[in-house]
């Protein structure tokens, strides 16, 4: 592939093209994403976030994967939004431990008018401690978009799930349109967008490229592309579906950096039912940002010292942001590496 090809962005993606990409062999698409991938970024950093779900359950949407969803009985408790200062303290841990992005999710299907004012502390409060913010609260209004732009939120999350024509499968009480309509929102506040999709919840072929579509072909590409693997969670109507191949997952990975090349594609929900293999296989397909820390929302997460281990053997280190030196990333690592080579605990994974 020339350098001039990897360092086109795109917007008109067809189906056809897509396609293509996914059935190459898998060695040429590989090379030919770790070549788009290194024409834009820095092949050995990957950039770390972590996740706090900040209100969980009884969320009112139908999302077939979701366990917050108030029509499934997952035994997940009903719990209300955090106060801010607990907020802040579980964030500050997050630097401590190398994060440079602190993600807050919320189980609405929009944010109410009296939740508002403690969201927006949560976004100052975390930027003051020198993180990077982001947020997903559902669906937004213009309003509150611009409200939590003005309060310093950089990244607003809302994922589309999945392809348009597959997605009234999954979901019913939120429609693409409305999803589409928050990040072009999002958009025009001046934030960044963070917005990818689920595998393994039954799509095909067509539908894993047509989510990839939709996301490369808006007028600004995602500055984050979570590709998620399901997180079949018992009570949830897709508890039984059945188990993606990890070289079709790869693929994704492989084809989302090709399209967006200078987008960060999250390798995300999932990662605890990954080997160290295939998570090093998923960063040589272009993946370079991963959630750090026990738990995404309310499913479990490796632990981040298995993560720590796997950057050291595989001579990743953290990517830095705006505010942080590489050395305060190495430094933490180095010493979290050193703590838990004393722990018996040091492969046990977080119930």
């Amino acid at each position: 592939m020339s350098a001039s090809l990897t360092a086109t962005l795109r917007h008109d993606w067809s189906l056809a093209e897509v396609k293509a990409l996914f059935v190459q062999p898998f060695n040429d698409l590989l090379f030919q994403a770790q070549t788009v991938h290194r024409a834009h970024f820095d092949a050995n950093r990957v950039q770390v976030s972590t996740l706090l779900s900040i209100k969980t359950g009884a969320c009112p949407e139908d999302c077939k994967y979701c366990p917050q969803s108030g029509h499934y009985n997952t035994g997940l408790e009903k719990e209300k939004l955090m106060e801010v200062q607990k907020v802040l303290e579980e964030a500050a841990r997050a630097k401590a431990i190398g994060s440079t992005r602190f993600c807050m999710g919320a189980a609405w299907k929009h944010p109410s008018a009296k939740d508002m004012p403690y969201v927006l502390q949560m976004v100052k409060g975390v930027k003051a401690l020198g993180l990077e913010t982001c947020m997903t609260l559902g669906r937004l209004d213009q309003e509150q978009t611009e409200a939590l732009a003005q309060a310093g939120l950089d990244y607003y999350n809302h994922n589309l799930d999945t392809s348009p024509e597959f997605y009234g499968s999954i979901i019913t009480t939120r429609t693409y349109s409305e999803r589409l309509q928050t990040l072009a929102y999002v958009r025009d506040s001046g934030m960044k967008i963070c917005s990818g999709g689920i595998l393994g919840m039954g799509e095909s072929l067509d539908d894993r490229a047509n989510l990839l579509i939709q996301l490369a072909n808006l007028p600004e590409h995602p500055e984050s592309v979570p590709i998620n693997m399901l997180v079949k969670v018992a009570g949830t109507p897709l508890e039984n579906a059945e188990d993606i191949d990890p070289f079709d997952f790869i693929r994704m990975l492989a084809v989302a950096r090709i399209l967006m090349p200078q987008s960060h594609v999250r390798l995300s929900a999932g990662r605890e039912a990954m080997n160290e293999q295939m998570q090093a296989l998923a960063f040589f397909a272009g993946a370079n940002s991963i959630f750090y820390g026990d738990k995404l929302l309310t499913t479990a997460n490796p632990q981040a010292d298995k993560d720590m281990q796997l950057f050291s053997r595989l001579g990743i280190l953290p990517q830095a942001g705006e505010e942080h030196a590489d050395e305060v990333h190495q430094a933490a690592i180095e010493q979290a590496l050193v703590e838990q080579k004393s722990s018996e605990q040091f492969y046990n994974a977080v119930v």
